[in-house]
């Protein structure tokens, strides 16, 4: 498989967004990693609303989705008020027939366009008992700057994050 190529998605996408997302809830499910994600958790509709008010982006490589990702702008559910020097990323999702770093490739890609965005840094939460996905998000350089209790979900119960965030470089046409 080619290395992924990015764009914003598109409603033609939503269903693949869903079976994505449902997929990798399964994949956790399976490794026993619970209480992050559930199968039918999230709809079209889901997708549809982060649209509309945030990004939505798709890996494409070798002509299939090899994962994709929700970029928003403000996140006061788990962040509170925050002056708008951050972007916020979401549901970072890679198809299992992926090749190996592909997650990583797209964490690279939202923190490109948090940074083409005028942003300087860019923060995600993860489930709080979820220490492999926070150690996969401090080796790509990230670190915990926080933890949000009861944080609303959709379709579903209030749960606990670890809040982390990367300093992001300026754009290269910023640098000169």
């Amino acid at each position: 498989m080619t290395a992924p190529h990015h764009r914003p998605a598109r409603e033609a996408d939503l269903a693949a967004l869903v079976r994505l997302r449902d997929d990798a809830a399964r994949w956790m499910l399976d490794r026993g990693i619970t209480g992050q994600w559930s199968p039918g958790e999230l709809g079209e509709d889901h997708f549809r609303r982060v649209m509309a008010h945030g990004e939505v982006w798709i890996a494409e490589s070798g002509g299939r989705i090899a994962g994709a990702w929700e970029l928003w702008w403000e996140d006061e559910a788990a962040w509170g008020p925050q002056p708008p020097d951050a972007g916020y990323v979401h549901r970072l999702m890679v198809d299992r027939a992926a090749p190996p770093g592909t997650g990583r490739r797209l964490l690279a890609a939202a923190e490109a366009r948090a940074a083409e965005a005028g942003r300087t840094r860019l923060r995600l939460d993860c489930l709080s008992s979820n220490a492999r996905l926070t150690a996969y998000y401090e080796e790509a350089g990230y670190r915990v700057v926080g933890r949000k209790d009861g944080k609303p979900q959709p379709g579903g119960p209030a749960k606990s994050f670890t809040l982390m965030e990367k300093a992001l470089p300026a754009p290269a046409s910023v640098r000169g």
